[in-house]
């Protein structure tokens, strides 16, 4: 194992150790299990642009839609948690199967541009349907009990679920990634025509990518519906989609932890300046977007990887 290897094993241990103490240190349980629920999405989101090369512009259709579909099942139905959450996951990847099936036959800006009306057209959707509650959304969804034995009332038992379900989905993606199946997908990502030449059925590897991306980021948005007891059009709005975009591009695209930086720093910036500056936050973001564009072209974490292994590299250069 390399000494880069063995820094990211300590950090990942480090972060999970202050991610468990997180509660007893004072911080606020709602704010980090909001932060872990848009990790999860923009993780999901990555899998898709990052180890696929697929850039879609109408993943809120799946965030939005698996909270209201939770939501629904946990206030009208009375369903238990875990129940609503599979439904939402189910929910989501059955429109991810449909959205996919259109979109994955073109590429690059007629992909995206079709993600994005497919995804305005859930939006109409959700606002018009009877049982989202429109403009007003679904309010007052309850936590309920997980399988009948532990509530999830307190902000404590709710924190420690979200995290579970986090390091569960970041070790599913890890594994997903360094599977033969992400090997193609990586292939494809690199050299589509190179992947069709030795007999890949491309069509079919970007449709299950984008499936999993999809199902992924509907488990986000349905702890997010538990964690904040509410779902709204927001959820399912465009700018969703660009705010999930922006997370992935800062932490750094391709990379594992990148999605989680990229999202501890926009939702950072948002719960500390939305009461200073009102919509100016989104300005601020912006700009500090342009700036990493412009400093870090491989995005925060991205950077930081590609300087450990430059220097790797160049210790390893004069024993050869």
């Amino acid at each position: 194992m390399t000494s880069s290897s063995k820094l990211i094993r300590v950090t990942y241990i480090a972060l999970l150790l202050l991610a468990l103490l997180a509660p007893m240190l004072g911080l606020y349980p709602v704010f980090v299990m909001k932060l872990l629920c848009f990790a999860i999405f923009a993780s999901a989101f990555n899998l898709l642009l990052g180890f696929t090369g697929l850039l879609s512009f109408g993943h809120a259709a799946f965030f939005g839609s698996a909270a209201y579909i939770t939501g629904w099942f946990i206030k009208a139905q009375n369903l238990s948690p875990e129940l609503a959450i599979v439904a939402g996951v189910i929910g989501a990847g059955l429109l991810g199967a449909v959205v996919g099936l259109v979109a994955i036959r073109r590429q690059g800006i007629y992909f995206a541009m079709i993600t994005m009306a497919l995804a305005q057209m859930v939006y109409f959707g959700c606002l018009q349907a009877p049982f989202t509650g429109g403009e007003d959304g679904l309010q007052g969804v309850p936590r309920g009990t997980l399988f009948g034995l532990f509530p999830l009332a307190t902000d404590t038992a709710m924190y420690y679920l979200v995290v579970a379900v986090f390091v569960a989905c970041f070790l599913f993606i890890s594994r997903i990634v360094h599977s033969p199946f992400g090997q193609v997908l990586k292939m494809i990502r690199e050299n589509e025509p190179r992947a069709i030449s030795l007999g890949y059925q491309v069509d079919r590897y970007k449709l299950l990518a984008f499936v999993l991306s999809a199902a992924l980021a509907g488990l986000a948005g349905s702890l997010k519906t538990l964690v904040m007891g509410f779902a709204t059009l927001s959820d399912v709005h465009w700018t969703m989609s660009g705010e999930v975009i922006l997370m992935t591009l800062l932490g750094g695209v391709g990379t594992f932890f990148g999605p989680v930086f990229g999202a501890g720093i926009v939702i950072s910036l948002q719960d500390m300046l939305a009461d200073k500056v009102g919509s100016w936050v989104n300005v601020i973001i912006g700009v500090i977007f342009v700036l990493c564009v412009l400093a870090f072209r491989k995005g925060v974490v991205g950077e930081l990887q590609d300087y450990l292994e430059r220097r790797r590299r160049a210790q390893s250069a004069p024993d050869a």
